[in-house]
């Protein structure tokens, strides 16, 4: 038995019924790879079956204590059912694309049973008109209850059912695997009293911690390496607010090697940088169309993963954040990439200084039952309608696999992610990079944003004028500059016709009823 952290438990207390804090992911995959170039259902069970020992999440639940006094806690669940959390659906014909992210986002919109291990796997078979996708491919949609992992430890999950060559790798369940019964409520009583005792001594730990954080933050701000000038609340866009209990969801892929490109024209900049450039690209299009795109900046909220090395395979979150201003305020896509690169740079020195860590440390002393109490409370008033929002959207990378991943021998030809929304922010865009693709996929709610396709298109924009700004400058690629040094040699043999060209190109871009206007008027003159 092991008990979440306050971070952890957090996810627990916000979820509401329109509110459910599960991410996840959806993997879309060729079975002509597999052995027989198929794999049916029963495969796709024993070959999970095989690989539940990889992951801890798989086969752990929640036990709450009374009264939300403390916080909750893991046991392995001894009534575990694999084929109630791996379903098998198909699209009806034509099995489209648009067809795909509507179903996707049905069952996103489906809170998880949290008295069961909070996961599920739904295969969705009948992609059979999505362009670019071999006939045949099915997709894998995960949802994993955020209080069980994080991004990096996702990761960890996503490759314990997934191979890196066609033939799945045999891989046996632990023998030591051992369910765990329920605890008496008098023991879970007993845990939270004695936890309630140490609460001060955290307290002074953390706050200890803090100190010497906010002593850097002022040395760095009185030093000018940190500007807290952008510190403001967002503005309210109809992206805030709160939320229904439905979903939309959508994506688009780009070539990665394009987006290292473009971070790589401003010196400094991260691939980060270059996405966030990207998405407050998508946010000025989406919202100018629909006329409501406000004067300030937007900003997105950027989880940071504060996970050591020996921590990778622990579950549940160790996430700081910082928040990014998206230069939606901005046309210009090159100048929007240089401010998010200033801007992103400033919060990661503003993070640093008082500690990610420390940050993190704060999580842990959330009183759980005012937690639970105040996320439903915020839900029922309707408070997120009555105030700025601190952030409007979620921008979260998840870092992929550069080599091609199976599973159960089929390849994975595409990856996204979903995320979840809450009362006040009703955009998360997850990035995941995979192969030579990095994607751009967005869970929001379905009353603040009735057209993802159109916010999906806009993304899709936003990216070709950032790509068409940074990587093809007004003279780098034109058909007409290969000549240039014919033209400097005849330069330099006749100084005065190298002086006529500027007048003829002048002249080129008059339109033509004004130079035969001009040339009437030139002959009426020569007639007077």
């Amino acid at each position: 038995m092991e008990q979440l952290s306050g971070q952890d438990a957090s996810f627990v207390y916000l979820e509401t019924a329109n509110t459910p804090m599960h991410i996840g992911s959806v993997g879309i995959y060729d079975p002509s790879t597999a052995p027989g170039g198929k794999v049916r259902f029963k495969e796709i069970l024993a070959h999970i079956e095989n690989r539940l020992s990889g992951a801890r999440s798989f086969r752990q639940k929640l036990v709450r204590v009374p009264f939300d006094l403390d916080h909750p806690y893991w046991i392995e669940d001894k009534d575990f059912d694999l084929e109630y959390h791996v379903r098998h659906i198909a699209l009806p014909a034509p099995g489209d694309w648009r067809q795909l992210c509507i179903q996707v986002a049905r069952l996103h919109a489906r809170p998880l049973d949290l008295s069961k291990p909070l996961w599920e796997f739904w295969v969705v078979e009948g992609l059979d008109n999505i362009e670019g996708l071999p006939k045949g491919c099915f997709a894998l949609v995960s949802k994993v209850h955020h209080a069980a992992i994080d991004g990096m430890s996702g990761v960890e999950m996503s490759a314990a059912v997934h191979d890196l060559e066609p033939k799945p790798a045999r891989k046996a369940v632990a023998d030591d695997w051992q369910p765990e019964s329920t605890p008496p409520v008098g023991e879970l009583l007993f845990r939270s009293w004695v936890n309630s005792i140490r609460q001060p001594l955290r307290f002074a730990q953390t706050f200890a911690k803090t100190v010497p954080g906010i002593a850097r933050l002022t040395r760095d701000v009185a030093g000018g390496d940190v500007s807290l000038s952008g510190a403001r609340m967002a503005p309210k866009t109809v992206l805030n607010g709160k939320v229904s209990a439905h979903r939309v969801w959508d994506g688009v892929s780009f070539p990665l090697a394009d987006v290292r490109a473009i971070k790589e024209s401003l010196p400094g900049a991260t691939v980060n940088d270059a996405i966030l450039t990207i998405i407050g690209g998508g946010l000025r299009h989406y919202l100018k169309a629909r006329d409501s795109l406000p004067k300030e900046s937007l900003s997105a909220m950027a989880p940071i993963s504060v996970r050591a090395e020996g921590e990778k395979s622990a579950l549940g979150n160790l996430v700081s954040a910082m928040v990014v201003n998206l230069g939606t305020h901005i046309a210009d896509p090159a100048k929007r990439l240089a401010y998010i690169h200033g801007e992103a740079k400033n919060s990661k020195a503003m993070t640093n200084a008082v500690g990610a860590r420390t940050l993190t440390d704060y999580s842990q002393l959330i009183p759980s039952g005012l937690a639970g109490l105040g996320a439903r409370l915020y839900t029922r008033l309707g408070v997120a309608n009555a105030h700025a929002p601190i952030f409007n959207c979620v921008a979260t990378n998840v870092p992929g696999s550069r080599v091609p991943l199976y599973f159960a021998g089929a390849k994975m030809v595409k990856m996204m992610g979903m995320g979840p929304v809450f009362d006040g922010m009703g955009l998360i865009n997850t990035i995941y990079s995979y192969g030579d693709d990095i994607a751009i996929s967005f869970t929001s709610d379905r009353n603040m944003m009735p057209d993802p396709a159109n916010y999906a298109a806009a993304i899709r924009m936003a990216f070709e004028e950032l790509r068409d700004a940074v990587l093809h400058k007004p003279g780098d690629s034109k058909p007409d500059a290969a000549p240039k040094p014919a033209a400097k040699k005849s330069a330099a043999a006749k100084p005065k016709a190298a002086k006529a060209a500027p007048k003829s190109q002048k002249a080129s871009v008059v339109p033509p009823k004004t130079r035969k206007a001009a040339s009437v008027s030139k002959r009426k003159k020569e007639n007077a």
